[in-house]
């Protein structure tokens, strides 16, 4: 390396460095709740209210939202999806849903607008809290 080189590289770095690290980059990560449930159903593909009603009714095993999704992935086609007030969101490795098929959650992650598809940070169960308006036992 040439002393003339260096100071060049130095600076290159430098800018390389800034546009990798956190600061460097806008903030576009959201996140969304809803249900992880399946493209069949979300869809309508199987389904005449984007819900798993219809197959728990018609296939003997299924008997929860859970088994529906995980039963339209494994023999159906289908892949995971996030179903959140009337949207469908896509996932960049729908089998990181799997875990949480069927169940309340909040995915933290960037959408691509285009696609509808969401670059997954994290996945959460939805903990729900009993009603503070309920009474007291």
């Amino acid at each position: 390396m040439t002393k003339k080189t260096r100071p060049f590289l130095l600076i290159l770095l430098l800018i390389l460095a800034g546009a990798i690290s956190p600061q460097g980059r806008p903030d576009t990560e959201k996140a969304f709740r809803g249900e992880i449930a399946d493209t069949q159903c979300a869809l309508n593909v199987h389904s005449l209210s984007q819900s798993h009603k219809e197959m728990i009714e018609m296939e003997p095993g299924v008997k929860t939202n859970a088994d529906c999704a995980r039963f339209c992935v494994k023999n159906r086609g289908g892949r995971f999806v996030l179903q959140s007030k009337g949207k469908v969101y896509r996932f960049d490795k729908p089998e990181q849903a799997e875990p949480f098929a069927g169940q309340q959650v909040t995915v933290v992650g960037s959408l691509d607008p285009k696609t509808n598809t969401i670059t997954v940070r994290s996945i959460k169960l939805v903990i729900s809290t009993p009603s503070s308006t309920g009474n007291p036992k």
